[in-house]
Formats: structure tokens, C-alpha cells, sequence
């Protein structure tokens, strides 16, 4: 599917910051060698709410942005270790929502590691958040910074997506 992806003159791919208080994402095109800003925000959900319903709305809010930005592909960070996992499972929980959802639209989820998507972003694994967020801004042609900072994570995401497809948002 990639192979194919990479043939085409633009791709689109949404990147998904998981959570469960909040999962940012963000809709990159990529087109004729440029990178371009579609969406980005923040699916919420309150801590008084109990847990099914909050995994419930991420579900259904995923799947509409599925439908509304019909993307070629997405693109997630994997869970990395947390010192706290009580704090693990509610973000293992809604990770999985979302790729049920991705998985019934039939649009493939490629999933990258913390690390991957900063050297995507700024060339450095070593980045920190200041640098992925300006560079964010920088590729996408931003005046600020994307807020909130699930958003701008969820960007990172879907243009490490696109460079795993093709180098500097050109396809190969």
C-alpha cells in the first residue's frame, strides 16, 4: 500500500497524538514537493465521565475525522514506557479505540516511535519539545506554534508519516 501511496502526486495522512483527557491530531498534505496545513485540534473528554463513554467519544470523533478528511494514511506515536502505569493503561486503552477505528476505515495506521518523529521533524532524536513544535511551524508555514500541544504532536506524527513515504514531503 505505501508502494502505491508513494505514486500519487498528494497524500494526505492525519497523525494522532493518543490520550485519554485528550488526543491531539493533524491533517498534513503533502503535494508537488511542500508540505500543507489541512486541521489539526483536540478531541476532549472530562474525568468525570465514566471511562467506556470517554473511549466511546474518542472512538466516534476518530471516525468522523476519518470520514471527514478521508486521509491515505495515518500515523501514531507507539506507547513508550511510563514510569506510572496506572497512568499507561488509559492511553493503551484509547490507542486501541483508535486503531479500531482506522482499522473499520480500512486506512492504514503506521506507527512510530517517539524518537522517529522527532529526527523526522527537526533531524535530531535528541530534540526537545520547544524544537519539534517550531519546526512543525516552520514546515507547515505556521505563524505560531500549533496549539494545544496535542495538536502540535499529532502534526509531528502525520508529517513523519509523510516522510516515511517519501523523503521531505516529496513522493518518491
Amino acid at each position: 500500500m505505501i508502494k502505491e501511496m508513494a505514486a500519487r502526486r498528494a497524500i494526505v495522512a492525519i497523525g494522532i497524538d493518543p490520550g485519554i483527557a485528550a488526543v491531539g491530531f493533524g491533517v498534513v498534505r503533502t503535494r508537488e514537493g511542500s508540505l500543507e496545513l489541512i486541521a489539526h485540534g483536540c478531541i476532549q473528554t472530562e474525568s468525570s465521565v465514566p471511562m467506556g463513554k470517554r473511549l466511546a467519544h474518542i472512538f466516534n470523533e476518530i471516525k468522523r475525522l476519518l470520514q471527514q478528511y478521508a486521509p491515505d494514511v495515518g500515523g501514531i506515536e507507539e506507547l513508550y514506557f511510563f514510569r506510572n502505569v496506572s497512568s499507561a493503561f488509559p492511553v493503551a486503552e484509547a490507542r486501541g479505540v483508535i486503531r479500531l477505528a482506522f482499522e473499520e476505515a480500512n486506512i492504514e495506521l503506521m506507527q512510530h516511535t517517539p524518537n522517529a518523529i522527532k529526527k523526522s521533524v527537526t533531524g535530531s532524536a535528541r530534540a526537545d519539545k520547544l524544537q519539534v513544535q517550531e519546526m512543525v511551524r516552520i514546515l507547515l508555514g505556521m505563524k505560531e506554534i500549533p496549539k494545544p500541544d496535542h495538536a502540535a504532536d499529532a502534526l509531528a506524527a502525520a508529517i513523519c508519516t509523510l516522510h516515511s513515504i517519501g523523503p521531505a514531503g516529496y513522493t518518491l
